[in-house]
């Protein structure tokens, strides 16, 4: 699946995901290849992208999530990688 994270002044990634993991707003909660459509608010906290070459974790201070037709769209108010 093709994974962005974007803040109100920069693209912090963009690129090919096998696995994210999110701080969602009820919990944590980790989207897969061929997820079902979803949208969600994000808490203060670790979003984990696991990719071919590792695993990335970046920290996120709220936003919004979107998953759609295997892209994944994260709105955040702002990432510390």
């Amino acid at each position: 699946m093709t994974l962005d994270i974007i803040t109100p002044d920069r693209k912090v990634f963009s690129g090919e995901a096998s696995a994210v993991t999110f701080p969602g707003s009820e919990g944590q909660f980790q989207v897969l290849n061929n997820h079902a459509p979803l949208v969600s608010t994000l808490d203060k906290g670790k979003l984990i992208v696991q990719t071919t070459s590792g695993e990335q974790t970046f920290i996120v201070d709220g936003g919004v999530v979107e998953v759609l037709q295997n892209k994944v769209l994260v709105l955040a108010e702002s990432v510390v990688a």
